[in-house]
């Protein structure tokens, strides 16, 4: 690695994110650059000694290392397209919303203009950037990874490489992500249902955070069955969970809470004991998620299936 302690940054969006990634640099003591399509929005960032650059080419060509932190990688690219010659022998982070397609077509274009590419994610709202645990995990060239590696540590102490290939930070943002709104969507059901009968959300704070942390330790559990394909270890199998529908459709006409996106759970559920999988644990439900391909094939991007991923944390 080379001694990236004071290397000059730009960091091109300054949303909510791109100001914890700029503010994050100007503390470790990085001379940094800003950009944004309303520039007004940098104010802040200029007071606290960001240098701010109106024309987007102008803050390329100030920094090697650009952090692109615009809403998404399609804007980002309609506002460099002027300002493409700049990209030259220059690095770019990538740290927008992207799925993978996006990430590679991205990267592709950006590489095509002489840049070398990361594609990253952060797994942390902004108010954690720079925390010792704050977890980003990046994809591309490992070469650039470690160049860059102290620097990149300065937004979150929890850095990983997962791989050669840039799209793969935008296919875990894609795969971990798949969680968040159905897990808030719960919550905010058993909220509802307290809320029905004069109780406050907050009751039930403690003990939903209990209960996710029973789940978190179920999934290494239910990784080993998709691996294995033996859907045998949980305990839990789709039969129990496919006996609750009933209840679950009672459940809302008595509380008149909104439950119609169990639909297509219950949906899943019947198909599965459909196909005999009652007795297998709820994971088989895998096997009716999992990616096959379509008449044609040319909807779905294959692949090689390595035999394991491992991802390097550099904590």
């Amino acid at each position: 690695m080379t001694d990236q302690k004071h290397i000059p940054v730009t960091v091109l969006g300054t949303g909510s994110m791109g100001r914890a990634l700029a503010g994050a640099f100007l503390a470790a003591g990085h001379r940094t650059t800003v950009w944004n399509r309303t520039p007004e929005r940098a104010a802040p960032l200029v007071l606290a000694g960001a240098d701010l650059q109106p024309d987007i080419g102008d803050a390329v060509a100030a920094a090697g290392l650009i952090i692109v932190a615009t809403t998404t990688l399609d804007a980002a690219r309609e506002s460099l397209a002027d300002a493409a010659s700049a990209l030259r022998g220059r690095t770019l982070v990538t740290l927008s919303s992207a799925i993978p397609s996006s990430a590679r077509e991205f990267a592709q274009w950006a590489t095509a203009h002489g840049a070398r590419v990361l594609g990253g994610a952060i797994k942390n709202v902004p108010a954690a950037v720079g925390k010792r645990d704050t977890l980003l995990y990046f994809g591309g060239e490992r070469a650039v990874f470690d160049e860059f590696a102290d620097t990149l540590r300065v937004l979150g102490g929890d850095i990983v490489h997962l791989g050669p290939e840039p799209d793969l930070a935008g296919l875990y943002e894609s795969a971990v992500g798949a969680t968040l709104l159905p897990t808030l969507l719960g919550f905010l059901e058993g909220a509802a249902l307290l809320s029905a009968r004069g109780i406050p959300a907050g009751s039930m704070v403690p003990y939903s955070a209990k209960w996710l942390k029973m789940i978190a330790s179920l999934l290494p559990v239910m990784a080993e069955e998709i691996d294995s394909g033996d859907y045998s270890l949980l305990g839990s199998s789709v039969g129990l969970f496919h006996s609750s529908i009933g209840d679950d459709e009672r459940l809302a006409r008595e509380s008149g809470v909104e439950m119609s996106w169990h639909a297509p759970m219950h949906d899943l559920l019947r198909r599965a004991v459909a196909e005999g999988r009652g007795e297998q644990s709820v994971t088989a439900l895998f096997e009716l998620l999992a990616a096959r391909v379509p008449d044609g094939g040319d909807d779905l991007v294959e692949f090689p299936r390595p035999a394991r991923v491992t991802a390097e944390r550099l904590g």
